[in-house]
């Protein structure tokens, strides 16, 4: 039998058909819009895809980080408000959207407690001008949608330590838009530190004081470490629990057409998007 390469095609053959390594290529390529200093949208997004899905990240400025990623203990309205403002979010989904990707996600929640919902549709249906027709996931957009898929109504909203109690109220707000009756809010009495935050602190926060009439659980912050007590979390209190990451990486392979199935990080993977 003839080669193009002998050396080759005798290695092949000596080491059979599971010679080649995982490589990281990906079927369904996911794209990230991410604050210049936050490093939880990746780890968490890479977390929740399985093989066969990959992560891609862009970073847009936001003025409320320092060097190293440092916050003041609580967010200013002002830069919250800006970063969803044009032009750098704009070129940089452009950007991005240069790539073979099939989804981008602004992984971003304050912005939209903030602006509301209506500047979120506003927002999507302007990045997606600069995308070429790739779909562009809004977190807390998304978090609606999941909580319609899951028939949860009443929701526990829960926001970082480092938002105010004015911008949780505003997350308020921004659900009652949505059609949601918020049963209970509040930030996390957590450190104001995204990096000193553990799971085991969280879970335990969140256990305690979810109410009982709450139908589903809504973790605000895609800064916010949380994706770990997902599934903890909905075996203690009996109902769903959905993250800014998680609901937006779940709304972002519906609308990429993926059926590779993401278990372990809430039971809104067994469910397609709402007609």
């Amino acid at each position: 039998m003839s080669t193009s390469n002998p050396i080759s095609y005798t290695v092949r053959r000596s080491i059979g058909v599971d010679m080649w390594q995982p490589d990281g290529w990906a079927q369904t390529r996911i794209g990230i819009l991410t604050p210049h200093a936050d490093i939880v949208p990746e780890a968490e997004f890479g977390a929740l895809a399985p093989e066969g899905i990959s992560i891609h990240a862009a970073r847009i400025p936001f003025g409320g980080y320092r060097p190293g990623g440092v916050m003041d203990p609580t967010i200013a309205t002002d830069p919250v408000r800006a970063i969803a403002d044009p032009p750098a979010v704009d070129d940089a989904a452009e950007m991005l959207a240069m790539a073979p990707l099939h989804a981008i996600i602004f992984a971003f929640t304050s912005s939209s407690f903030v602006r509301g919902v209506a500047d979120d549709a506003a927002l999507q249906s302007r990045l997606e001008a600069r995308t070429r027709g790739i779909p562009v996931v809004i977190p807390c957009a998304a978090a609606r949608i999941a909580l319609t898929a899951l028939a949860a109504r009443r929701i526990a909203l829960i926001s970082p330590p480092w938002f105010s109690t004015e911008m949780d109220r505003q997350g308020v707000d921004y659900f009652q838009q949505g059609g949601f009756d918020v049963v209970s809010s509040g930030p996390a009495g957590l450190p104001s530190n995204q990096q000193a935050i553990q799971p085991e602190q969280l879970y335990d926060w969140v256990r305690s004081h979810v109410p009982a009439n709450a139908e589903g659980v809504f973790i605000g912050g895609n800064g916010f470490r949380a994706i770990a007590v997902i599934k903890a979390l909905e075996h203690n209190l009996g109902r769903p629990v959905l993250t800014a990451n998680q609901a937006a990486f779940w709304c972002a392979l519906r609308k990429s057409g993926t059926r590779i199935p993401v278990t372990n990080y809430g039971r809104i993977f067994e469910f397609d998007l709402p007609r």
